[in-house]
């Protein structure tokens, strides 16, 4: 008697099963604690002090940066500001961790990472102050566009790295989402087909609490969002966020490993969002003052001027000099911000099309008939 069971050829081996492991830690992995202590069991060795001393000062840039722009957003020189302070370790640990040649695909909420990666203050504001779709040169920058829609950048990001290996090139994407981001049918989609095509991508995610006002708790059910890496064959991190020797050594091992061939990593970065989600946003409809204050005491700047500090790395005169630093930026930037551009209204209309549709020709010209009767 025959058998009618057709036997299957055999699968290749599961993803990750050989070489980098898929599961994430139980908890998140660290490099220095909240007291600014070395961790007693590390997980990778730490970076170097200059390493380190160059975080610190971007973050402490970044910081005063970030606050100016929130001043400027209640000036009414910006239409809006979504802040990330609190967020200082993952914003500038992920950035530094790239090459010059890689590309970063970051959110509304990363103006303080596409200025530590050199764009122009002023050219990353220029989308919330309204003035134009972006203000910098996506390729001089070798960064995307900033994303509103949640997650859209997480599939522009597998394409883009995926067309650069098939051009021969050795770019790696790293793209920024959140915990709501996460969410997103866009992700799962774009972590699929990164893990599939083994594109050259790491998926940071900062998990700040919460998506607007919804807390990680109603989003999902996973242990944690790193886990969700899993189902797709990407190997996955959960690190402490605002360690931002943590942050920089995570996404360095990820870069390298896509940038060697081996595919996709997702690190969800735990931290938190001191400020409201934007100047529009209450957050006391949905959040505890003392759930801010916990959070507010495992401050990123202050757990890695610590060790700084206690390593000798840091002094007074040179936190002095650096204060200076960031308060000449911040004047720059608030004196830049205070002159009104000229603004051609026509430019609404250009590189939406290649070619202007009819509708768009009808809505240019409608406006320019507007503004003739104004």
């Amino acid at each position: 008697m025959t058998s009618d069971i057709v036997s299957l050829p055999e699968l290749p081996p599961f993803p990750g099963a050989a070489g980098r492991p898929l599961l994430p830690s139980e908890t998140p992995l660290q490099l220095i604690d909240p007291t600014g202590t070395p961790d007693v069991k590390p997980w990778a060795d730490l970076p170097d002090d200059a390493t380190l001393k160059e975080l610190y000062r971007r973050m402490v840039v970044g910081r005063r940066f970030d606050a100016q722009a929130t001043a400027l957003t209640r000036q009414g020189r910006l239409a809006v500001y979504p802040s990330a302070r609190g967020q200082e370790a993952s914003e500038i640990g992920a950035v530094m961790a790239l090459a010059a040649d890689d590309w970063l695909f970051p959110t509304y909420r990363d103006c303080m990472a596409l200025v530590s990666r050199g764009v122009d203050p002023v050219g990353a504001l220029t989308l919330l102050r309204g003035n134009w779709h972006h203000g910098y040169d996506c390729r001089a920058e070798r960064v995307a566009a900033q994303c509103t829609p949640l997650a859209t950048n997480t599939s522009h990001a597998v394409g883009f790295a995926h067309a650069a290996r098939l051009k021969g090139e050795d770019t790696v994407a790293v793209v920024m989402l959140g915990d709501g981001g996460s969410s997103e049918g866009d992700t799962h989609e774009a972590m699929n087909f990164a893990a599939v095509l083994k594109a050259p991508v790491v998926f940071f995610c900062q998990n700040n609490g919460f998506a607007i006002s919804v807390p990680i708790a109603k989003q999902s059910a996973a242990p944690t969002l790193a886990h969700k890496g899993i189902g797709y064959g990407i190997p996955s991190m959960y690190i402490d966020g605002n360690d931002a020797a943590t942050v920089y050594v995570a996404v360095r091992r990820a870069v390298e490993a896509a940038r060697a061939g081996g595919g996709p990593t997702f690190i969800e970065a735990r931290t938190y969002r001191i400020e409201p989600h934007t100047n529009a946003d209450d957050a006391s409809r949905y959040r505890d003052e003392h759930e801010v204050e916990h959070w507010k005491a495992r401050d990123p700047i202050a757990r890695l001027r610590t060790y700084l500090v206690d390593r000798g790395v840091l002094d007074e005169a040179a936190e002095q000099a650096l204060d200076a630093e960031a308060e000449a930026f911040a004047t720059s930037l608030r004196d830049r911000m205070n002159i009104d551009p000229e603004l051609d209204p026509d430019q609404l209309f250009e590189h939406v099309y290649t070619e202007p549709t009819a509708q768009l020709r009808a809505q240019r010209d409608h406006l320019r008939a507007e503004l003739a009767s104004a």
